[in-house]
């Protein structure tokens, strides 16, 4: 059997990895993550995936590699890790009490072939107050998620509802990936 490769330094991706018991290595790709803006956000997600796997499989062409992106997208605004606090108040203000979607793209690579795909989920924040946005800012949290939020931790607390796939906006459509990987063993 091929090995399996992560291409992402993501915790959440490698736990959801575990998680289901396959046995993978990590190898976090090096790319400057770069798109272009005319494309629709599903076509970012998958393409910023292909990239990292892409960029991994070069040096791992025997290889079965995964990559993943997720991008969170508020009326038409994709958005994607705050770059300081000034950024990630205003993403979470722009989120309280409404609906956004997290689109999380996979790419699988293995030699010549490869499949991209996406999952999308609606989620519905409850209205936050300055003091709850300014905590949980203060707790380090938004500073490296999309979106400014992680689902899997203390940013459940503004999860109102959620239509989709949980797991997509922890950071891996988890179902879809191993139903797709069985195709390349």
């Amino acid at each position: 059997m091929k090995p399996l490769i992560l291409a992402s330094g993501s915790p959440r991706r490698k736990e959801l990895l575990q998680q289901v018991k396959l046995s993978f290595e990590v190898k976090v790709s090096t790319i400057e993550e770069t798109f272009d803006p005319k494309m629709n956000p599903e076509e970012i997600a998958m393409n910023l995936a292909l990239q990292k796997a892409e960029d991994v499989a070069r040096d791992n062409r025997e290889s079965v590699i995964i990559g993943a992106d997720t991008i969170v997208v508020h009326d038409g605004l994709v958005l994607g890790k705050p770059k300081d606090v000034d950024e990630a108040t205003y993403m979470l203000k722009m989120l309280s009490g409404n609906t956004h979607y997290v689109i999380s793209g996979v790419a699988i690579v293995s030699g010549d072939r490869h499949v991209t795909f996406f999952e999308k989920t609606a989620v519905t924040f409850w209205e936050l107050t300055d003091e709850e946005i300014e905590y949980y800012i203060k707790s380090g949290e938004p500073m490296d998620k999309a979106g400014s939020y992680g689902i899997q931790e203390v940013g459940a607390l503004f999860v109102k509802e959620i239509h989709g796939d949980y797991f997509s906006v922890v950071g891996l459509p988890l179902s879809k990936t191993v139903r797709e990987l069985k195709s390349f063993f």
